[in-house]
C-alpha cells in the first residue's frame, strides 16, 4: 500500500493548517522532517527541516501507530502554521523524499474503510457531517457516523444468520427426525428484522429530507404578495416584486435556516387561468413543484378565499398584504413584518414533526437495499408458511436478505458505490 499524504485542513491563509501522511512510510516521512517523533498517541512540537537543514516552520507533530489510527495505517500529522508558503514548503519537502504520494479525494477515508475502520454507512455519515449546514443535518450526520446504523444492522444479520442456520439444519436432517419444530422461532426472527426494516424504510424518506433540505412552497393568486414574503424571510431582494400581477413566471429558490432545518423556500407563478403560453407553462411548473413540496404556504389575495387546488391537513393557509387587508389570526405581510413570526412557527412546527420521524438511514441507497432484504423477508416468509417442502428456498430468500444488509454496510459488492461516495470527499479525508 502506497503512502500518501495531502492538506487535510481549508486550503487558504489560516492560524494553522493540517497536513496528514498515512501508510508504511509515514513514521519515516515524520523522522526526515521532524528528526524525532513523539511517542505513538501523543503530541510533541517539533523544528521542521528540510533535507538540507533549512528550518521549515515549528509545528505541533502528532504519532499514531497502526491500527490505532483514523485509517488503520500509521500516520503522522503536522499542525504548521497556516501561511500559504509554509504548507506549499512542507508538502513539497514530503514529496521530495520520494517515500509518499498526494492522496486522492476522500482516500484516507477509504483507506478507513478497506481496514475495517469504518464501515460504509459511517463513510457516508462522516462525509454528510462534513457537509453540513443545521443542527438537524448535524445530529443526524454524527448519529450515522457514530456507528449506530451498523450496530442496527449487525442486530438483524445476526437474526437473520440464526433463522437461516436453523433452517439448514432441517435440511441437512431431512431424513431424519429433528426434534424440534423450528418454524415458530425462524417466523419471529423473521418477523422481528422486517418490522425492523419496515420502520427504518418509513423513517428514512424524513431523514433524507432532514439531509438535503425540506421544501416549502409559496402559493397563491398573482399579486397576492407572494415574493415579497419570499423576500422578508430570505432576507433580501431574491425574487422581482412589482404590481403588476403575474410578475413571477419561473419557480425561485432560497435556501435558508429554520430553527435549524435546512430549508428551501420556492416562490411560485400566481395561480390563475390565463392565455398567456410563458405564464400557463410557469404556472403549471408551480404546481408540479407545489405537489413534491414538504409543505404548502397559500397565501389568499382576498379573505375566505378558496385555494384552486387541494391542500393537506398541515398546510399553512393565511391572508397575504396584511398591510392593505388588515390584521388578523391569519394574516401576513411581508412588507411590514406583520404576522411572519407566527407564520414561521407554523412552519417551524410542522416541519419538526416531519424531521421527528427520521431514522437513521439517511441516503436513498439505504433504502433501496433495505427494501430489497424486505422484498426477500416477505418472500422467505411466505416459503416457511407453506411448510417443510419449501425450507431450502426458504433459505435461499434468507441469503439474499443478508447479502442486501452486506452491502448496505460496505461488506460486499459496494465497489461501484465507493466512486461517487469519495468523489464528494475533499482530499484531506
Amino acid at each position: 500500500m502506497d503512502t500518501i499524504f495531502a492538506l487535510a485542513s481549508a486550503p487558504g491563509r489560516a492560524g494553522v493548517s493540517v497536513i496528514r501522511v498515512s501508510g508504511p512510510h509515514a513514521h519515516d516521512i515524520g523522522r526526515r522532517l521532524a528528526r524525532r517523533l513523539p511517542d505513538s498517541g501523543r503530541a510533541g512540537l517539533r523544528d521542521l527541516r528540510a533535507g538540507d537543514g533549512e528550518l521549515l516552520d515549528q509545528a505541533l507533530v502528532l504519532t499514531f501507530t497502526a491500527p490505532n489510527s483514523f485509517t488503520g495505517e500509521d500516520v503522522v500529522e503536522f499542525q504548521c502554521h497556516g501561511s500559504i508558503s509554509v504548507v506549499n514548503s512542507i508538502l513539497s519537502e514530503i514529496s521530495g523524499t520520494g517515500l509518499a504520494r498526494g492522496a486522492e479525494p476522500g482516500e484516507f477515508t477509504r483507506r478507513a474503510l478497506l481496514n475495517n475502520r469504518l464501515d460504509l454507512v459511517q463513510v457516508e455519515g462522516l462525509g454528510a457531517l462534513i457537509e453540513a449546514e443545521t443542527d438537524a443535518q448535524r445530529r443526524l450526520a454524527m448519529q450515522v457516523f457514530s456507528g449506530r446504523f451498523g450496530e442496527i444492522v449487525d442486530g438483524w444479520r445476526g437474526a437473520l444468520l440464526r433463522a437461516a442456520a436453523l433452517l439448514e439444519a432441517t435440511i441437512d436432517f431431512a431424513d431424519e427426525e429433528v426434534p424440534v419444530d423450528v418454524t415458530p422461532e425462524v417466523s419471529k426472527l423473521i418477523d422481528n428484522v422486517a418490522g425492523g426494516l419496515e420502520a427504518e424504510i418509513a423513517g428514512s424518506r424524513f431523514a433524507e429530507r432532514v439531509r438535503d433540505g425540506f421544501e416549502v412552497a409559496i402559493l397563491g393568486a398573482p399579486n397576492a404578495g407572494k415574493s415579497t414574503l419570499l423576500n422578508y424571510l430570505a432576507g433580501r431582494e431574491a425574487a422581482i416584486t412589482s404590481e403588476v400581477a403575474g410578475t413571477t413566471r419561473d419557480v425561485i429558490e432560497v435556501r435558508m435556516d429554520l430553527d435549524g432545518l435546512a430549508v428551501t423556500l420556492l416562490d411560485t407563478a400566481g395561480l390563475r387561468v390565463s392565455d398567456d403560453v410563458v405564464e400557463k407553462l410557469g404556472i403549471e411548473r408551480a404546481l408540479d413543484r407545489a405537489q413534491g413540496a414538504d409543505l404548502r404556504v397559500y397565501l389568499q389575495s382576498r379573505p375566505n378565499e378558496e385555494p384552486p387546488l387541494e391542500l393537506g391537513e398541515d398546510d399553512i393557509i393565511c391572508l397575504g398584504k396584511a398591510d392593505l387587508h388588515g390584521q388578523s389570526d391569519t394574516a401576513v405581510s411581508g412588507k411590514t413584518g406583520v404576522g411572519v413570526t407566527r407564520l414561521v412557527e407554523q412552519m417551524s412546527n410542522r416541519l419538526s414533526k416531519q424531521a421527528a420521524r427520521a431514522q437513521t438511514a439517511t441516503h436513498a441507497r439505504h433504502r433501496e437495499a433495505m427494501e430489497a432484504a424486505h422484498a426477500a423477508l416477505v418472500m422467505a416468509s411466505s416459503e416457511v408458511e407453506n411448510g417443510p417442502g419449501r425450507t431450502e428456498h426458504a433459505a435461499e430468500h434468507l441469503r439474499i436478505a443478508i447479502r442486501k444488509l452486506d452491502a448496505l454496510v460496505g461488506a460486499i459488492d459496494v465497489e461501484m458505490v465507493l466512486g461517487e461516495v469519495f468523489s464528494s470527499f475533499c482530499i484531506g479525508k
